[in-house]
């Protein structure tokens, strides 16, 4: 057993949270010969789950549309289940929005991947995130605000 000042840092489970696809406009719209635009949005969630245990998810929404359409839309979130104890309070905004999103996204983009592929469209690849740089961005924005950076409640 490790004593009271090690710190700990454990993934105890990653698992898909929520999917949904919806294709509004099939089957009109796939007679359509004009390239879709796809627009992509991620996020990072965190809280707490019990005494040293988090839930870190990451969410994507993937929107295709030809003209004013939707094409398909697809929502995400993958989800991970952490141990972290023993950590430095002034570390433990880095862990959740570095270390454990880097952890819990590669699921999230085979996830996505697979159910664009499965809904018969060619699979739409999730850009690589460098989360370190998102956070140091958003702790940019907040010392520029004036504002605390918002850690996981």
């Amino acid at each position: 057993m490790a004593d009271n000042d090690t710190p700990i840092f454990q993934i105890q489970r990653v698992y898909l949270k929520d999917m949904s696809l919806e294709q509004p406009n099939s089957p009109g719209i796939l007679l359509e010969a004009e390239q879709p635009s796809v627009d992509i949005q991620l996020g990072v969630e965190a809280s707490p789950v019990a005494d040293g245990i988090y839930e870190v998810a990451v969410t994507a929404t993937v929107q295709t549309k030809i003209k004013d359409k939707t094409v398909f839309l697809v929502e995400a979130k993958q989800a991970g289940i952490f141990e972290i104890r023993n950590v430095p309070e002034e570390q433990m905004g880095a862990i959740m929005r570095i270390a454990c999103p880097q952890i819990v996204y590669p699921y999230l983009r085979g996830n996505v991947a697979d159910i664009v592929n499965r809904a018969g469209f060619p699979p739409v690849h999730l850009a690589e995130i460098n989360f370190q740089a998102m956070y140091e961005q958003q702790q940019a924005q907040a010392a520029g605000a004036g504002e605390t950076p918002p850690l996981p409640q």
